[in-house]
């Protein structure tokens, strides 16, 4: 019996996930930076890849690692992340990598130009929000940054919490109407 090609079901192909990843693919967070969405008053996120050895790759895979002290620096038109700390893969030898080594991002030359010219600025500074497979590709969350004041955090805070209270009373009249 024939049966036209539109309505056979799809084979998975190549093409499938080539247009898949044209779209952003999938995201798998290794690591978030929390404190740093605290400290500082985010002004705009980019993409980076990242250049790292096989063992710091399996490393992240495992999920171990941790960007609280993390910094970015542009140094000779290249922009380095510091102190990101991503463990000793435990199945490595003597191949393995040093924890706190700089490690290279790649952007765009306009992107680093941009974000010298920013972080040259007082109160400015550029801080790793994730890293994160994309693709299979490690990737890391780049953000401009200007620091907060103590009265900015808990500002923050206290709307959190307001919006959280807020929140919680519509959905408790939602839920006393729909009973009623």
């Amino acid at each position: 019996m024939y049966v036209p090609k539109e309505s056979q079901p799809k084979q998975g192909g190549s093409a499938d996930k080539a247009r898949d990843g044209e779209k952003g693919g999938k995201r798998k967070i290794v690591a978030q930076n929390k404190k740093a969405r605290h400290d500082y008053a985010i002004i705009d996120t980019y993409e980076a890849g990242i250049v790292l050895m096989g063992t710091e790759v399996k490393s992240l895979r495992e999920g171990r690692t941790s960007l609280t002290d993390g910094f970015v620096q542009i140094d000779q038109g290249e922009a380095w992340l510091h102190n990101a700390h991503i463990p000793e893969y435990h199945q490595g030898t003597w191949t393995n990598h040093s924890v706190r080594r700089k490690r290279k991002l790649l952007l765009h030359r306009e992107e680093i130009d941009k974000l010298e010219s920013k972080s040259q600025e007082t109160g400015h500074t550029i801080v790793p929000l994730a890293l994160y497979f994309k693709d299979g590709r490690a990737k890391a969350e780049i953000a401009l940054a200007r620091g907060k004041k103590e009265y900015d955090k808990r500002q923050t805070l206290r709307e959190q919490q307001d919006r959280r209270e807020s929140d919680r009373a519509i959905a408790a009249a939602k839920r006393r109407q729909r009973g009623a």
